[in-house]
């Protein structure tokens, strides 16, 4: 197979969705039926039921919430998928924008009974401002439920986005049967006897095939060939340059608990889903045709808590990888050898031997890298589109054990690396001070800090108000600003200066005092 071929058989693509959509339940049938596992699990399941292989960390099982993204690699009808699972509480949502910048598509998934919520919007902006191709899965059709027209209509006034629906439910609620593959003309009937079975659906011959009333009852027969034949004259008919633009979407109705409807969009991911240029993203110019390896550090994880093991997740941009082939780091100029590359379904991982653009790897760090970090075979580029945003809460932490304060700023220079939370120094005195964009997220770093680094600590308040970073393009006039400023000023992981405002006043005086200087509220992270 030609390296052109093994690229257009890649699928690299995230989960998106408000809290509670039914996210990682979604992917856990993806997984089952492309068959990475063989039994799913339970997000919300007790005792060996509950076996969600996307949420791993302890606090994720504990609280039955995705606080970091995932990866899950997997093979199944002849092309490779990579499934990024996201957060989708909106405390950890810098965790996904960051994911986003490393996909080719996405998965939007909305409560049937609640439609487009907030943090839903917010990430299908993040999909919009980079021509995302989105697939929409409508789920929990097993509940109460919006009628499927005024979904359809939500998506369409929103998002602005044209909808062309795949499938088409049959009733909702307790009602609920099943939907019809309007692309395959195809029955999906619900499986309440066992939610793991892959059915791919009987086939009919149109919705005027007799069969129908084998397995509905007359009604739902004729409200089916009704509400189909509306969707058929109202909506858009799918128009493949449009979805890859990122102006229309295909909408897939279903239940992911009982599996109804999953397969059809599974099986539109691996159609869908194909690997593209990301020329805005990536660079000025467009790269994905070189042959040559380029390889993006997009964010990093503390995977075996026994081994102390830390992993780059690199996102190859374009090219081919193989194992022990030597590498340019681009910002530091060294050069390395990578025989340990790692694939991944969630927390398990298997030796990589190959690898090519679309997917990512896992390569061991032990420092030196960060967020954005560029490997290339020896060619000198820098990729943009990491961003890194200004917290809205910060608080000071102290270790419990006030003799483990060095163990405690390793730790948090490893959590700052991952992009966990923001991290800061002050000049003056000898508190750390952490910044994160939710309230939940200092309990899951106090609850990491305590498990995966053996230190207990605890988060004090603060009166701060909000962090800046600090850049000029005059160097004299950054050193007479932190000068006369040092009481205000901390440093980040990277050795960046911050500005620690105390309040919104305090803010504007210091953008008033020096205006020469920049006060950044989002750093784009360029290798």
């Amino acid at each position: 197979m030609t390296l052109e071929e093994e690229i257009g058989n890649r699928r690299t693509f995230a989960i998106i969705s408000h809290p509670d959509a039914g996210k990682t339940t979604l992917t856990e049938k993806l997984l089952l039926f492309g068959g990475a596992i063989q039994l799913a699990g339970e997000v919300k399941a007790r005792g060996e039921r509950r076996r969600a292989r996307s949420d791993w960390m302890k606090v994720e099982q504990e609280r039955g919430i995705s606080v970091a993204s995932s990866v899950m690699t997997y093979d199944w009808q002849g092309s490779t998928f990579n499934l990024l699972d996201t957060p989708g509480h909106e405390d950890f949502s810098e965790d996904t924008y960051r994911v986003l910048t490393a996909v080719d598509s996405a998965v939007m998934v909305l409560d049937a009974a609640k439609g487009i919520e907030a943090q839903t919007y917010k990430l299908f902006e993040v999909c919009r401002l980079r021509d995302m191709p989105v697939v929409t899965f409508i789920n929990k059709m097993d509940r109460e439920a919006l009628d499927a027209f005024d979904l359809l209509d939500e998506i369409e006034q929103k998002l602005a986005l044209d909808v062309t629906p795949a499938t088409w439910p049959i009733g909702m609620g307790r009602d609920f049967k099943g939907c019809y593959d309007l692309i395959n003309d195809r029955l999906i009937l619900m499986q309440a006897a066992d939610k793991n079975i892959r059915s791919e659906g009987i086939a009919l011959k149109g919705l005027d095939d007799p069969r129908l009333n084998e397995y509905l009852p007359q009604d739902r027969v004729d409200s089916l060939r009704e509400q189909v034949e509306m969707v058929r004259g109202l909506c858009k008919p799918f128009d493949r340059q449009a979805y890859l633009e990122g102006h229309l979407t295909p909408v897939f109705f279903g239940s992911a608990s009982t599996a109804s409807g999953c397969v059809i969009c599974c099986r539109a991911c691996g159609i869908l889903h194909r690997h593209r240029e990301r020329r805005r993203l990536w660079s000025a110019r467009s790269i994905q045709k070189s042959r040559s390896y380029r390889g993006l550090c997009l964010k990093f994880r503390r995977i075996w808590t026994k081994h102390r093991d830390r992993m780059a997740f690199v996102r190859l941009v374009s090219g081919r990888f193989k194992r022990g082939m030597k590498l340019k780091h681009v910002r530091t100029g060294k050069t390395l050898s990578v025989h340990n590359a790692q694939l991944f379904l969630a927390q398990d991982r298997e030796l990589a031997e190959a690898a090519v653009a679309g997917d990512i790897i896992g390569i061991p760090n032990h420092g030196g890298y960060k967020i954005g970090d560029t490997l290339t075979e020896g060619e000198e580029i820098r990729f943009t589109g990491i961003p890194s945003f200004a917290p809205e809460l910060m608080q000071r932490v102290r270790p419990v054990d006030p003799m483990r304060a060095k163990h405690l700023a390793r730790a948090l220079e490893q959590l700052a690396e991952e992009g966990a939370a923001s991290v800061f120094k002050p000049y003056l005195g000898a508190d750390w001070i952490v910044g994160v964009v939710g309230s939940l997220q200092f309990d899951v770093l106090a609850d990491r800090i305590r498990t995966e680094f053996n230190i207990p600590v605890r988060f004090e308040p603060t009166e701060l108000y909000t962090a800046r970073w600090v850049e000029a393009t005059d160097p004299k006039v950054l050193k007479q600003f932190m000068d006369a400023n040092r009481a205000a000023l901390a440093e980040d992981h990277t050795g960046q200066p911050v500005y620690l405002a105390r309040n919104h006043w305090h803010l504007n005086k210091g953008q008033d005092d020096w205006p020469d200087l920049k006060f950044l509220k989002t750093k784009q992270e360029v290798a």
